[in-house]
């Protein structure tokens, strides 16, 4: 299986900046996607941010031109710089891969972290 482990998070003010790290281990035989997702205290989780194992990356509309998400493959991490944070980023982020393990490496799934708070006071 694939372990995700988040940290990074915490308390800032509006318009901070905080970054979040993500470590994926286990039996992994390849990575595709690495990304961020959030929940915020009564709405559905959302996808905040994903790059691709070639480079390319998506972003919510929300967070574009502040989020900025990027890999590293070597070390199997994932990171999340936000910068100029608003009260309406707080909530509990996932670290989120789309991988292949060595035991099953014909198929992909989807695996998750344990989830760490982001709380931006105004």
């Amino acid at each position: 299986q694939v372990r995700l482990v988040e940290s990074g998070g915490g308390l800032v003010q509006a318009g901070g900046s905080l970054r979040l790290s993500c470590a994926a281990s286990g039996s992994i035989y390849s990575i595709n996607a690495m990304g961020w997702y959030r929940q915020a205290p009564g709405k559905q989780r959302e996808l905040v941010a994903r790059v691709f194992a070639g480079g390319s990356s998506i972003y919510t509309d929300s967070v574009k031109g502040r989020f900025t998400v990027s890999r590293d493959n070597a070390k199997n991490m994932v990171f999340l710089q936000m910068n100029s944070l608003k009260p309406e980023d707080t909530a509990v982020y996932y670290c989120n891969c789309i991988a292949r393990t060595t035991y099953n490496s014909g198929t992909y799934y989807d695996y998750w972290g344990q989830g760490i708070q982001v709380t931006v006071s105004s």
